[in-house]
């Protein structure tokens, strides 16, 4: 290959990693990730060709996207749950319930499979163990700096363990959309009531 062809090959990439993304392909693609991981199929046994077919795109469009499965899964994860909602700062009460309801969308719920699927390969994958870890991570952080506020204002008490008691909030809704594990608790007002019982041991 001469010097010519090589920096066109180059500009030509280039070209193609800068083009603007296109909001509904990314949604198919990611749409078909959870689709395939809510259909019972482990994550080593999805590949780009398959997460391509379910989406009607072509490998090329995924790559230019994700540089690999990994970054593509993260990403789909993130997509299932959503956006967290900024707390308004009016009650420790309010802002704890606002968060546990955007972690039981009604997207999160339809694929509520996926994260059971996910958590062996969390534990066996390190690389995709870690990319998890950087995605929940700052969603606990909110809720503990919610934790932390109502200790500064006095609606909490000052002895509170903060990172007991976000696992007590989180584990929760984890569990029941996973497993389903009591079907007597109803999905009404499911936020108020887990943070109402946390917050009877946590109030000042």
């Amino acid at each position: 290959m001469n010097a010519m062809s090589t920096s066109t090959g180059a500009g030509q990439e280039r070209k193609a990693a800068g083009r603007p993304r296109n909001a509904q392909a990314d949604e198919s693609i990611l749409d078909a990730v959870l689709a395939l991981l809510s259909d019972g199929q482990s994550v080593a046994a999805i590949s780009i060709e398959a997460v391509a077919a379910k989406a009607g795109v072509g490998k090329a469009t995924i790559y230019r996207r994700w540089p690999n499965k990994e970054a593509l899964l993260i990403d789909a994860v993130r997509a299932m749950k959503g956006p967290l909602p900024e707390p308004s700062g009016r009650s420790v009460r309010e802002d704890l319930i606002a968060l546990v309801r955007a972690h039981r969308t009604p997207r999160a719920q339809r694929y509520s499979k996926v994260t059971a699927c996910l958590l062996p390969e969390l534990l066996k994958d390190t690389e995709l163990g870690r990319m998890y870890e950087a995605f929940v991570e700052p969603r606990r952080e909110m809720t503990r700096q919610v934790l932390r506020r109502g200790v500064e204002t006095g609606e909490l008490r000052a002895d509170l363990d903060v990172e007991m008691t976000q696992l007590m909030l989180s584990a929760p809704g984890m569990m029941q959309s996973m497993l389903r594990l009591n079907l007597g608790v109803p999905e009404e007002k499911f936020a108020e009531t887990v943070v109402d019982a946390v917050l009877r041991g946590a109030a000042s």
